[in-house]
């Protein structure tokens, strides 16, 4: 181009004084039209750039570009047209053109009144601010260059794209930069995507611009009135095709960001309202945006065809999900649904990756199939759906053809009947899914459990219910499920919940019960209310509960020995685990059938449990139980056993040996070592005196006695050589059978075992002829014992007591009424020794007369009441203790109505109040006999012992005013008389108490008197 012809200088200086300044000049076309204007504008810049591009001299280019940027950036078509001539000029000059920007940048943009580097005074002491949106043009001038690049796009690209963060970042934020940067960006994009080679190359800039494109992103309003958000995450999927990959960390941020953008938008119906009536309807451009979305989601998907990367991105919309908004759950859904609907028909997975997190993701999915909004609803199932034909695809299977044909078919039945197809998806995801992704399926659903929505919560119960019917856990799964469970079980809000997922547990312990218990047992200590239910809920089937007492009688069975065991480890060993249990499961309702069904095997295991303990060397000192402290220490394991002991009689309400071995202290004979042995034989006894599962412990004794532990031999002998003494033992086990299992223990390595086998032997069970010889001696000794004063008296009862306990049920006939009269004799003896032998004795004597005597042994012990009673105020405390026992036997023995309420007073009674209750019940269960009780009581207001003096006037006070009319009834004249001269006795009495009660009761003995005699 010569000088003298229309060289650039000239068309430049008309473009910057023409239409292209801006300036007030017309143009030559004569028209006012801003459209026309505004094209005749572009084309001018445009062919400017023309002419630049082919301009062969560099200083020519480079003063008619300076001349083009000192231009006016205040407008919009200004900074366009001035990137667009840029951008022409650099295909042929790009170094040059590089140059002039960064002198721009140098010397305008950071001078230039809002960029983040100006000073406040700089802004103001500047009044020209045509530089003001320099960065801008700048930008676009980059876009420009990009566009115009061609081939030589690759070596200048990461220069450009660095450039564009740089203006983006250095710029004051404001919807002029926001524009111009998404304008170079697409640029650049398109710029790219033309290139065939860009596949191959390796950007470095890409995570920058992302950034800066996501900042744009989060700086959108909560409306929608343009296309800008769609554009965003248009450009950032072309970006995310390039190499190399984004790393996690970025793709996680975009995918947090977009999703965010479009998801936490109101809802349609409220974008309406916000948006002018000219302006495009948002659900026009959500629609937009959501399709770009999913555009850029497919992209991540082709970068990396695995499920990895499907559960990488469906994580991200876990927070969207849950959300409590309906329209975030519906977008999330239908972002999700697109997605996969897309995978199913149009990607190959390549990589056969099985993560466990799927099955988190398709919980979440499947909490949503109750959800209020009809569209997440279904198209939740549908996603469940998509997901499964994805893993039946990945297998790759001969039969995958017809299982895709299956869930097509099942896909168009979903929404006509919800219900009934609720059940086969759920069967079709257990069949689906690897043991780890169904693992955390069902920790999924177990977190929503404590959902503080009932509807949410009862869904996740019920699928629940129906995961674990399917038959689809197994064993290994078992802990982690449990372990969730137990933790969410407390925070659970609704009855109908817990219920369901309790039925859950059930279903659970039915299919894998070994494994239940085993998790339940380490799950926490047994004494922890929390998991109180989950043993409930084992009970709730009688055959699973069965199951699990069997479990934990083999568990308290497994004792390593003393040399293994550390003393840190002792409290974790699993027999102290299932002692716990077994404990508290005997207070639990639902498990009173079961410990019923197994009282003889938890009998043996307690006890042998408690001598384990004792062989370990864990004892402790035994608490008395006190009723009236509420903050009760841990108990130890020794306690925790005697006191499942006691509980195991007292809740299968065997409470008569219960009160046998209280009344007796026999329960603090187990506290120790050294007295075990007794404790086991006086259980025993009492077990075999009130019949107390004698049959099914006698078979449990015979299988201990094979054991090839001691401390199971030294048990089962026990127990069997008292039983030899219960008049049913020849029901249950033939003399022959017994011989042979004690023979077999006289070759027992115990010495122990050896000798009570031997006692066993010679018992009038096994050595009938023994009988006549023990009566003959008993009537030797009872002539000795009714003799005045008798030679070692208590040495004698002792003898006596051993004789009885031995020669069994058949009893000594006639010689026991003797000897219970001898022995009521010495009830009021002055030796507190003899006093306690005697009553003592007499309760063995009233239960030794055989079928023969029994009733005439009822009389007598009818006779011995108010005695008794009246020692329950004796002055020694072995007395009183050995009076309770007596007087508790002789109620049952004449089968008083309330026999047990009785003992827990003469156990635990104190006071008044006790005292007036015993009063209550021995009268009320002989109602009828109060006039005999009344006479056998006026013996004692002659009573030398004050004690017995003083109870007997209460006991008369007390049958005068509130048996009365009682007395008038039953009371003769005789008995009348007779009464009155014990009375009138007290009135010359020295102490002023007999003498006041003389005179309070006066009246109500002259009362009784008159209408008897009438």
């Amino acid at each position: 181009m010569g000088a003298g012809g229309a060289s650039p200088a000239g068309v430049g200086g008309r473009v910057c004084a023409g239409a292209c300044s801006g300036s007030g000049r017309r143009p030559p076309c004569g028209s006012s039209d801003p459209r026309r204007l505004l094209s005749l504008q572009n084309f001018l810049f445009h062919v400017y750039g023309l002419m630049l591009r082919e301009s062969p001299g560099g200083d020519v280019v480079r003063k008619h570009l300076a001349g083009l940027l000192e231009l006016s950036h205040a407008s919009a078509s200004q900074r366009a047209g001035i990137a667009l001539a840029v951008g022409i000029a650099a295909a042929t000059h790009m170094e040059l053109v590089w140059a002039l920007l960064e002198h721009v940048g140098r010397t305008k943009f950071l001078r230039a009144p809002h960029t983040s580097s100006a000073s406040q005074g700089e802004r103001h002491s500047n009044p020209n601010l045509h530089w003001k949106w320099v960065g801008s043009t700048s930008l676009l001038c980059y876009g420009q260059m990009a566009m115009r690049a061609q081939k030589q796009i690759l070596p200048w690209v990461d220069n450009i794209a660095s450039r564009m963060v740089y203006y983006y970042s250095s710029s004051s934020y404001d919807h002029i930069l926001r524009k111009s940067f998404l304008s170079a960006a697409v640029m650049l994009m398109k710029a790219l995507k033309r290139e065939s080679s860009a596949q191959g190359y390796k950007f470095r800039q890409t995570a920058e611009l992302v950034h800066c494109l996501l900042f744009a992103l989060q700086k959108e309003p909560d409306y929608l009135v343009s296309t800008f958000r769609q554009k965003i995450i248009l450009v950032i999927a072309g970006l995310s095709s390039l190499r190399p990959s984004l790393t996690p960390t970025v793709k996680s941020t975009i995918l947090q960001t977009c999703f965010q953008s479009l998801y936490q938008l109101p809802p349609i119906e409220s974008l309406r309202s916000r948006c002018p009536p000219p302006k495009s309807d948002p659900m026009v451009l959500y629609q937009k945006a959501a399709q770009a979305l999913n555009l850029l989601l497919q992209t991540f998907i082709l970068e990396n065809k695995s499920m990895d990367e499907v559960c990488f991105l469906l994580q991200h919309t876990e927070p969207w999900l849950t959300s409590d908004r309906s329209e975030e759950r519906e977008r999330a859904v239908q972002t999700i649904f697109l997605l996969l609907k897309c995978m199913v028909e149009c990607v190959k997975l390549t990589e056969e990756a099985r993560p466990s997190v799927l099955g988190h993701q398709i919980g979440l999915l499947m909490l949503l199939w109750w959800d209020r909004v009809e569209f997440t609803k279904s198209h939740a199932r549908l996603c469940v759906c998509l997901l499964l034909q994805l893993l039946v695809q990945q297998k790759g299977n001969v039969m995958e053809f017809i299982y895709l044909n299956k869930m097509k078919h099942f896909e168009e039945k979903v929404h006509k009947d919800l219900d009934v197809t609720f059940y086969h998806l759920v069967q079709a995801v257990d069949d689906h899914l690897t043991v780890a992704q169904h693992t955390q399926l069902i920790l999924t659903l177990l977190r929503a459990l404590s959902n503080p929505k009932h509807a949410d919560s009862d869904l996740a119960s019920q699928l629940l219910l129906m995961v674990f019917e399917d038959h689809s856990i197994k064993p290994e799964q078992v802990a982690e499920i449990l372990q969730g469970l137990f933790q969410e079980l407390p925070a659970i809000s609704f009855k109908n919940v817990q219920q369901t997922v309790l039925r859950a547990v059930t279903v659970l312990g039915t299919q894998h019960t070994q494994e239940t218990v085993e998790v339940l047992l380490s799950l926490c200590h047994p004494s922890e209310r929390q998991v109180a239910p989950l043993w409930k809920a084992l009970a709730s089937n009688n055959q699973l509960a069965r199951k699990v007492m069997t479990l934990l009688y083999i568990k308290l069975k497994l004792r390593p020995p003393q040399l293994l065991v550390r003393l840190s480890e002792q409290s974790e060993l699993m027999s102290m685990l299932a002692l716990g249990t077994i404990y508290e499961l005997l207070y639990i309702r639902e498990y009173k059938a079961i410990v019923h069904w197994a009282f003889a095997g938890i009998l043996l295991g307690l006890l042998t449990q408690l001598h384990y303990l004792f062989e370990l060397g864990v004892v402790e000192s035994i608490p008395e139980p006190q009723e009236d402290v509420l903050d009760m220490k841990p108990l130890g394991p020794c306690s925790t056993c005697l006191e499942a002991l006691k509980g195991l009689f007292w809740t299968t309400n065997y409470w008569e040996v219960f009160a046998y071995l209280k009344l007796l202290r026999g329960w603090e004979l187990f506290g120790h070592v050294e007295t075990y042995t007794e404790g086991v034989t006086l259980l025993a006894r009492a077990m075999a005196h009130y019949d107390c599962e004698v049959k099914a412990v006698l078979g449990q004794a015979v299988i201990c006695l094979k054991s090839a532990e001691e401390r199971d031999n030294i048990v089962a002998i026990l127990i069997i050589t008292e039983f030899l003494n219960s008049q049913e033992l020849t029901q249950y086990m033939t003399r022959k059978t017994m011989n042979k299992f004690l023979t077999l223990g006289l070759t027992n390595p115990s010495h122990l075992v050896r000798a009570l086998s031997l006692t066993g032997l010679s018992s009038v069970l096994m050595q009938p002829k023994k009988l006549q010889l023990l009566r003959t001696r008993m009537l030797v000794l009872v002539d000795s014992f009714q003799k005045p004063e008798p030679k070692d008296l208590l040495g004698l009862m002792e003898i006596l007591g051993d004789t009885l306990h031995r020669m069994g049920p058949q009893g000594v006939g006639a010689c026991s009424l003797k000897l219970a009269q001898r022995l009521r004799q010495l009830f009021e003896n002055e030796q507190e020794e003899v006093r306690g032998g005697a009553i003592l004795l007499y309760g063995d004597v009233i239960y030794s007369g055989g079928r023969k005597y029994q009733q005439a042994l009822k009389g007598h012990a009818f006779q011995s009441l108010v005695p008794l009673l009246f020692h329950l105020a004796d002055t020694c405390p072995q007395v009183v203790m050995k009076t309770k026992f007596t007087f508790l036997r002789c109620a049952i023995l004449l089968n008083w109505e309330f026999r047990k309420q009785l003992f827990s007073k003469l156990a635990w009674g104190r006071g008044l109040s006790a005292e007036s209750d015993i009063f209550m019940c021995m009268v009320e269960s002989n109602f009828g006999s109060c006039h005999l009780f009344l006479l056998q009581a006026a013996v004692y207001l002659r009573s030398p012992h004050k004690n017995l003096k003083r109870t007997a006037m209460k006991f008369i006070g007390g049958i005068l005013q509130d048996y009365f009319t009682n007395l008038c009834f039953y009371l003769k004249r005789s008995d009348m008389k007779l009464f009155r001269t014990q009375f009138e006795v007290l009135k010359q009495e020295q102490d002023s108490a007999s003498r006041r009660f003389y005179r309070n009761f006066l009246h109500e003995v002259l009362e009784l008197s008159r209408y008897v005699s009438q």
